[in-house]
């Protein structure tokens, strides 16, 4: 039995990973919950699970949620109400699915109170995977993929030594615009954008599938949770999202972890690691497939990957510049502010304008977050 705490209840990942320990009750308690503003989907959560406290954003939400609850569980709120979850004594494991970057700090406080943690939010290994790798080999824990491509390459590695790979391949669908022409960009709709061929996500993580941000960032995620730079790390695309990703080993021979898409799977391998248990929900007929197809990804029509392989060579404060502004732009984008082609126009000018600190504390990236979130955001109204 592994006691969870699941930051980002209430979101895609969230739902799935309480799918997931339904699934296996004599295997995962869920011992504290938090969300953002969906007090309604983390009232029932409670009321099914009886986790020990739960959180949410608001202090005001969280009194109704007490009165509502009764002494059902105890209800904190806000950054410190996360801490307090991350830090909870009877858990061993924090899944951290927190859309943006506010699921660092409760990472680091995981990390530092001995707790595993499991990675969905990518920004916190975006902004500070250095500091995050570094902490969680001091503390002796794991850090743990949730992102199916990431899964794929740790059941590839199966622990094997950096020197042994010559490259990580993050395989990308393509998104919903892979064909679209680039004189089309500029009328992309965020209702298109919204339209993922794959997977079923949330809201920013479906605009990133759009415009390959998701997966220049999932590259620098891999360079630090694999140990393995930034050279070494490649995309190809592949359509049919069957091939999660693979790992091409230093003798020529290429390992891949192929499933249909479903990420009850990559998420119960976390919380299962190093254990396989049996599940019914991921079904793969290879033949009912037929074909599987892999493209170049074409760099002039979606510079984003452009951009994070040079933050992620860059390293220092640039790739959390990267990340801030494509926040903001994202959220500019989905109000109406900005057009598809400006998401990648307003990262770049932040990028080009940020000094970058190298070796930075924890201070300074944040810092620079707020930095970029302030130059990104001026630039995108």
């Amino acid at each position: 039995m592994k006691n969870l705490v699941l930051l980002g209840c209430t979101g895609s990942i969230g739902t799935s990973t309480i799918r997931v320990a339904e699934d296996l009750p004599d295997r995962i308690r869920l011992v504290g919950l938090a969300a953002g503003a969906n007090t309604r989907l983390i009232a029932e959560q409670t009321l099914r699970h009886r986790p020990e406290v739960i959180c949410v954003a608001d202090s005001s939400d969280a009194k109704e949620l007490a009165a509502t609850l009764g002494t059902v569980t105890r209800v904190v709120s806000g950054g410190d109400g996360l801490l307090e979850l991350a830090t909870l004594p009877s858990a061993d494991i924090v899944l951290i699915a927190i859309v943006g970057t506010a699921g660092l700090l409760p990472a680091l406080a995981a990390i530092r109170a001995g707790k595993d943690i499991a990675v969905a939010s990518k920004e916190i290994l975006v902004m500070a995977g250095e500091i995050v790798m570094n902490e969680a080999r001091k503390y002796g824990v794991r850090v743990l993929a949730v992102d199916s491509e990431h899964s794929a390459i740790f059941q590839c590695l199966q622990e094997r030594p950096a020197e042994s790979v010559r490259r990580l391949w993050l395989t990308a669908s393509g998104g919903p615009f892979r064909k679209t022409p680039k004189e089309e960009f500029h009328a992309i709709t965020v209702e298109r954008a919204l339209k993922h061929p794959s997977w079923v996500m949330g809201p920013k993580i479906t605009i990133d599938s759009a415009t390959l941000f998701n997966k220049g960032l999932e590259m620098i995620e891999a360079r630090w949770l694999f140990d393995i730079e930034m050279a070494r790390v490649e995309v190809v695309v592949h359509p049919q999202s069957v091939v999660h990703s693979m790992v091409e080993f230093v003798d020529g021979s290429i390992l891949a972890q192929l499933s249909t898409p479903d990420m009850c799977l990559p998420i119960q391998y976390a919380l299962t690691y190093p254990d396989r248990v049996e599940s019914e929900r991921v079904q793969t007929n290879l033949a009912k497939l037929g074909t599987l197809t892999f493209e170049e990804p074409d760099v002039d029509r979606f510079p984003s990957l452009a951009l994070a392989r040079s933050a992620g060579e860059v390293g220092g404060t640039l790739p959390a510049v990267l990340n801030a502004a494509n926040e903001v732009a994202v959220e500019a984008f989905c109000g109406g502010k900005i057009n598809f082609l400006q998401i990648t126009e307003t990262v770049r000018r932040a990028m080009e304008r940020h000094a970058t600190v190298r070796n930075p504390s924890l201070e300074e990236i944040l810092e620079a977050d707020n930095w970029a979130r302030t130059t990104a955001l001026n630039g995108a109204g």
